[in-house]
């Protein structure tokens, strides 16, 4: 395999498909894929992925064009995952989750040629009443045999452009169209080189107990086949599997969540399980409490590095914390090749040792978001040479050895359970209700999730709806990542002299 050794030597770029065709060559028999039961070989995925390519192309879809996957983490999922890069077409991931119109809505807006499903996805469209656009062609993935074309079918190659899109992720949302952050095949190829730090090798075992249509997961997955490893996925969280599972697979790397640590580190018989074989563990999407992570660095083997970054990519943080102890209230410092600055309200590098606007530019960044360039635009900041890089909304500072410290979401983003919330999409959907003439979505520290969603509604005068009548309707208007904990009355929202809602002062009072 010609991957460099550092994730900072210079490399000709390769694309993942060809990665995992080379590992199938060279380790035919080597396991790329666990799930439960089902082991899957380098060859045998490498040659699903040609079929599922083959397909694609048998029915049309051109280089650049998109294919939607809405399942749990499964073989077939991977496999179509892979042959659709293969094909030259970018993937759009979209969760389960959702509402069924918020995924017909993603996968028309994806332009999507072909939306693969599960049977679970498919239940929940026809209990909704959501049909599938007819020109929107639909492939169940556990009838994915009886689409696919037969044993053997090679694929036209096709070279593929770091340019090209590799996925679209979308981002949460409840009204309106989510956005839609289209990732290149070049700023996955920095994650591959990236990984290279972390121990990332052929003998690698990457336990995933996130769903593949998160880019925490892919992160992960993503650079484990690349170099040719071992991805055991769990297509549900469960802490005593997920230690079993560890123990008997040997497992070297993982990628979780703050919540699922947390859940995995209450465990009674957590000190008993032989974690040994880990080399390192990671963390992204939601806040990690210091002392969570000093808890995992004593009693848990292996390096921790916990990343600070953004879906839409642009500057990345890393904290090593099994090297910097002493910075564990931190995000860590910019990653290598990696630029990140702090600007103020007007759009100026603030001076050293001041709070700003965290913006990062790096060769991991997206192309933008799918057909809203002005959503775009919003997310990006040019220094004076005319660099561009994306701004995350987070205020932070940097301490005096370079480490960064976040303060607070400006975007008042609330992350449940590692996925993005946005307030404001929440907001416009209880304001739909006859009984709201106001109302504000915080998040509020939760045990179970790390933060949890909750509302302040002002009533209509008159109004007779109670506090769960409100909430019921609301949590049936969105996705389950979305849904409301609680919800309180209030007589009026507390507001600054120029009428912004001061969010802080309900996130207090919710204790």
């Amino acid at each position: 395999m010609s991957l460099p050794a550092s994730a900072t030597a210079p490399a000709p770029f390769r694309d993942l498909p060809s990665l995992v065709a080379e590992h199938a060559r060279q380790r035919p028999q080597a396991t790329a894929l666990v799930v439960g039961a089902q082991r899957l070989s380098y060859a045998a995925l490498d040659a699903l992925a040609d079929r599922v390519a083959a397909g694609l192309q048998r029915d049309g879809l051109q280089p650049g064009e998109r294919v939607a996957v809405c399942a749990t983490s499964s073989p077939a999922y991977v496999a179509v995952f892979l042959g659709t890069l293969r094909a030259g077409g970018a993937v759009a991931p979209l969760a389960p989750s959702s509402t069924a119109d918020q995924l017909v809505g993603m996968a028309v807006d994806a332009d999507a040629r072909r939306f693969f499903l599960d049977a679970g996805v498919a239940e929940a469209l026809a209990a909704a009443g959501v049909a599938v656009p007819a020109d929107l062609p639909v492939t169940r993935l556990e009838a994915l045999d009886t689409w696919l074309p037969p044993e053997g079918t090679q694929p036209t190659p096709v070279a593929i452009d770091p340019a090209w899109p590799f996925n679209l992720i979308y981002s949460s949302g409840t009204t309106g169209t989510p956005k839609g952050i289209v990732q290149s095949h070049g700023m996955r190829w920095g994650h591959i080189l990236r990984a290279a730090m972390s121990g990332y090798a052929p003998d690698c075992v990457t336990l995933i107990a996130t769903p593949l249509y998160s880019n925490t997961t892919l992160v992960s997955v993503i650079p484990t086949l690349a170099w040719g490893g071992c991805v055991i996925l769990m297509p549900k969280f469960d802490a005593l599997a997920y230690l079993q599972t560890a123990e008997r697979e040997r497992v070297t790397h993982t990628m979780l969540v703050p919540v699922q640590y947390q859940r995995l580190m209450a465990r009674p018989e957590f000190d008993s399980f032989d974690l040994g074989s880990y080399r390192m563990k990671f963390c992204t999407s939601a806040p990690f409490h210091a002392d969570l992570k000093a808890d995992v660095l004593k009693r848990w083997p292996g390096g921790l590095t916990e990343y600070y970054g953004m879906t839409e990519g642009g500057g990345t943080c890393m904290l090593q914390a099994h090297l910097h102890p002493t910075k564990l209230h931190t995000v860590g410092q910019p990653a290598d090749g990696h630029d990140i600055r702090l600007i103020d309200e007007q759009g100026r590098v603030v001076a050293k040792g001041e709070a700003g606007e965290v913006v990062g530019r790096s060769p991991a960044m997206m192309t933008g978001y799918h057909k809203q360039p002005a959503k775009t635009a919003e997310a990006e900041w040019y220094d004076g040479d005319g660099n561009r890089f994306i701004r995350t909304g987070d205020i932070g500072r940097f301490d005096a050895d370079g480490f960064l410290v976040l303060f607070d979401r400006r975007k008042d983003m609330v992350i449940s359970g590692g996925f993005n919330i946005y307030p404001s999409d929440l907001e416009a959907v209880l304001r739909q209700h006859p009984a709201v003439a106001d109302c504000a979505v915080v998040g509020v520290p939760s045990a179970e999730w790390g933060e949890t969603p909750v509302a302040y509604v002002v009533r209509r005068d008159g109004a007779s709806a109670s506090e769960e009548d409100i909430r019921g309707w609301m949590n049936s208007q969105v996705g389950k990542t979305q849904r409301l904990s609680g919800l309180r009355f209030t007589d009026e929202l507390p507001r600054s002299a120029i009428g912004k809602v001061l969010k802080r002062e309900l996130r207090e009072a919710w204790r």
